[in-house]
């Protein structure tokens, strides 16, 4: 705001501005690392792991050859892929890499160290983390410099070692002195310390190895001179000159100055960061520690190295898996979702970390690649395989974490675990757990500081009572929206909701369709309707449209509950949709884009491009005014082809390649009442209390945002299904649909109840799923093509799909019900 910063590679005020000021953070890095410019270089790169890269690429290796072993690359197996992902530079560079696991290099030290040569100078690379990312382990920093010695040998080999100390997560909360613990090279991320700015590191260079450094690409600024037509080059003369390719991202170097007088300011330095998160995550610890179910099993299994009694040995971090009471895991995709209803957002899968999680969770290397094969992708939500995990949870806190974050965490995991029909039960605690030094019960304290001297916390069972986490930042909104119309397409008439309502408890008998219903606007309200005709991505304009915020990102009611609210009506014959909304005037959208005026526009459903059009200012000012910020309704284009994806390992019948509208997996969704009235029975007798019915039957079928809902004999015997017809149309059951946390939002009012995804998680044994997928087998639009209610559906159990060449009417024969 005060100053014109140019770029650093030029003469001019602004430039010898930004200059100067860059390598005052310089400065201020080493400082805060206790070091000085006489021993540090800083480095500025793209994060941590361009910093791991960089020393990849530039370390003096020396290959494998007739002459020379060649030098070795070894690594902890405790690192993260970064670290890892190093091997591959080093095998095109013809040089040996091992991996390392701790309890070797721990044994490692009991035994003498092999003969060394002083006059070898053969250089090898030792990486380990001061602080594992997977579990906070902390491994000794003495390891640096009896490494470098020679008196702890990663393996037996003649040769001079340096040490890369991969400090990006110790550092984000424990200072780091270099003047007593001097490695080689120490990459760091500014993210892990402050939150931002993020795609901004540094690799800090000890002065005595930098002119070992090998560089081959020169880019902006790294040449003190060079020639364009002959092989002419010389570097900078200083180590950050030579390996900051280009203009360095002097902006966010520069706002690193205000993050460290911000950090110093808020908490009075490193070390009282290292206390003060150590003592939340030593409380945590306990507490996780001692929950029991009823039966005395353990709520969750935590993995870690240590028992969280020092700093010193672990770091703020928490890994974690949940059990049920029976033992066994509940997928952390699972829990995922749970905390999102709380307000608490976890991470979740191997962390980047394949060696820690291969170690703690007893993944053997067949198993990873099995896995694979089964279609598991590190980041995805493919929990379990066979009942065993691929991944866990983490917590993890910093420096802007408090006491009621952890309680709030704690109070999560007793709600989603230890609840009964009975109620909601204080945790049984192992053994009475409380101390003079413990922090005060919910309630009876004003303010939590900011940073808390280090003093043994334990878990009160009264600072866990109450089920409410923290206050929900959704307001109750005073709406009586207009129920969803019920539309006979060939009377365009609204059917009475009385009608509707008899219908769904299954008047018209077993195996029919009930109800048919399509949401025009995707996340919006739906559109119920008695006969609609069918398009070749599913019901005709369903999931045509969707609102995106003022970046074009997809909006849905995880982010933006009140687009529940919001009521699209559909007149085929006036070719419009008006939109509803309390306290809005209606609005008119036509069906159809205006090819002459259409904006075509891109944006994306479940990582798909798809190529839209904007609706217009009108729609995007009606819609902005209601949610209160930017938005714009976008359509499909007409002429672009979305088609589905196939399941890994999946065989597609041929020529059944299916479009999909901007659906997320399939053409269609289909519930079964008997499975909603199972649900709701569920739902209703887990109110202990005697109230009113927490939920109706017609208000919970709405939260699943089905297409088809039938009256089925049993509840969930569509699970059983491979095919079905309904009239004239014959579909393909694609799978479940795994449902997420959109079944806790009331569909008439955009308030969250999380009971809905509690309950269904509990009674469908932790998968949440509900509803199946379909797809057309086929479909001749040469003419017209209905959907209808009253419709009987013919299924087709999945034990008799050998005949899967039979005519549709042979194969219903074999149908038992």
């Amino acid at each position: 705001m005060e100053n014109i910063y140019g770029n650093p590679h030029s003469q001019n005020i602004s430039s010898k501005l930004t200059h100067d000021t860059v390598e005052q953070v310089r400065y201020r890095i080493l400082a805060h690392f206790h070091t000085t410019a006489e021993d540090y270089s800083v480095i500025f790169t793209a994060g941590s792991t361009a910093a791991l890269k960089l020393v990849a690429e530039a370390f003096p290796w020396v290959p494998q050859g007739p002459e020379s072993r060649g030098s070795w690359f070894c690594y902890l197996t405790d690192s993260h892929t970064s670290v890892v992902g190093m091997r591959n530079v080093t095998m095109a560079m013809n040089v040996m890499s091992t991996p390392v696991r701790p309890e070797d290099l721990w044994s490692a030290k009991e035994r003498p160290a092999s003969a060394n040569d002083p006059d070898c100078k053969l250089p090898h690379l030792f990486c380990y983390p001061a602080q594992s990312n997977f579990s906070g382990a902390r491994y000794p920093l003495s390891w640096i410099e009896e490494i470098k010695s020679g008196w702890l040998c990663p393996v037996s080999t003649l040769g001079k070692w340096f040490v890369l100390l991969d400090a990006a997560s110790y550092v984000s909360t424990s200072p780091l002195d270099l003047s007593a613990h001097q490695a080689d090279f120490v990459p760091i991320s500014f993210y892990k310390i402050f939150g931002f700015p993020t795609g901004l590191g540094a690799l800090l260079v000890h002065n005595r190895v930098a002119p070992l450094l090998r560089k081959t690409y020169f880019g902006g600024g790294t040449a003190s001179a060079y020639l364009a037509g002959e092989d002419f080059y010389i570097p900078r003369p200083s180590v950050a000159q030579r390996f900051e390719d280009g203009t360095i991202s002097f902006l966010d170097v520069i706002a690193l100055k205000h993050g460290f007088d911000t950090l110093e300011r808020l908490t009075g330095g490193m070390e009282n960061i290292k206390q003060h998160t150590f003592t939340l995550a030593q409380y945590t610890y306990a507490a996780l520690s001692s929950l029991r179910y009823p039966n005395g099993a353990p709520v969750v299994r935590i993995y870690s190295d240590s028992d969280f009694s020092s700093p010193e040995v672990q770091g703020p971090v928490i890994n974690f898996n949940v059990l049920d009471d029976k033992g066994n895991i509940i997928g952390y995709s699972q829990v995922d979702k749970m905390a999102s209803l709380y307000n608490i957002h976890l991470r979740t899968g191997c962390f980047c970390n394949t060696g820690a999680c291969q170690r703690h969770l007893g993944i053997s290397s067949e198993m990873v690649r099995k896995h694979f094969q089964a279609g598991h992708v590190c980041g995805d939500n493919m929990d379990l395989i066979n009942g065993k995990p691929t991944g866990s949870v983490r917590i993890s806190f910093g420096y802007m974490s408090t006491l009621d974050d952890a309680q709030a965490f704690l109070r999560f995991i007793r709600d989603t675990c230890l609840h009964s029909s009975g109620g909601w039960p204080v945790p049984q605690a192992c053994a009475d757990t409380r101390e003079a030094g413990a922090p005060p019960a919910e309630g009876q304290a004003d303010v939590t500081p900011a940073v808390m001297r280090r003093r043994s916390l334990s878990p009160q069972e009264d600072s866990l009572t109450g089920s409410n986490v923290w206050n929900n930042s959704l307001t109750a909104v005073n709406a009586a929206p207009v129920a969803p119309p019920v539309c006979d397409v060939t009377r365009i008439q609204q059917t009475p909701s009385e009608k509707a309502a008899g219908v769904l408890e299954g008047a018209l008998g077993a195996n029919v369709v009930t109800n048919l219903y399509l949401y025009p606007i995707k996340s919006c309200a739906a559109f119920e309707v008695t006969r609609w005709p069918v398009g070749n991505q599913g019901l005709l304009y369903d999931r045509s449209w969707m609102v995106v915020n003022h970046n074009g990102v997809c909006l849905s009611q995880k982010q933006e509950p009140r687009l529940c609210l919001i009521q699209p009506f559909i007149d085929l014959q006036q070719r419009i949709m008006v939109i509803k909304a309390k306290g809005m005037e209606p609005i008119e959208v036509p069906l159809e884009e205006n090819s002459e005026r259409v904006q075509i526009c891109q944006s994306k459903v479940c990582a798909d491009r798809v190529n839209t059009y904007d609706c217009g200012e009108k729609i995007s000012s009606w819609l902005s005014t209601f949610f209160g910020h930017p938005c714009h309704l976008i359509k499909q284009s007409s002429d672009f082809q979305r088609n589905a994806k196939k399941k890994h390992g999946e065989d597609q019948p041929s020529g059944t390649t299916a479009t999909l509208s901007l659906v997320n997996e399939a053409q269609y969704l289909l519930i079964n009442t008997s499975s909603i009235l199972e649900l709701h029975q569920h739902l209703n007798t887990s109110d202990e209390n005697g109230k009113e019915e927490l939920f109706s039957v017609k208000d919970l079928s709405l939260r699943f945002r089905a297409n088809i809902i039938i009256s089925g004999k049993r509840a969930f015997e569509e699970e059983k299904w491979d095919e079905i017809s309904i009239g004239s149309l014959r579909f393909q059951v694609l799978g479940p649909c795994h449902r997420c946390q959109m079944i806790c939002i009331d569909q008439k009012t955009g308030q969250r109840n999380q009971h809905v995804f509690q309950k269904l998680s509990e009674t469908r044994e932790r998968k949440v799923n509900f509803g199946m997928y379909l797809m057309h087998t086929s479909l001749d639009l040469s003419s017209s093509c209905f959907l209808s209610v009253g419709s009987q559906v013919l299924p087709v159990l999945k034990e008799n799909v050998e005949g899967h060449n039979l005519p549709a009417s042979e194969k219903h024969q074999d149908v038992t019900s």
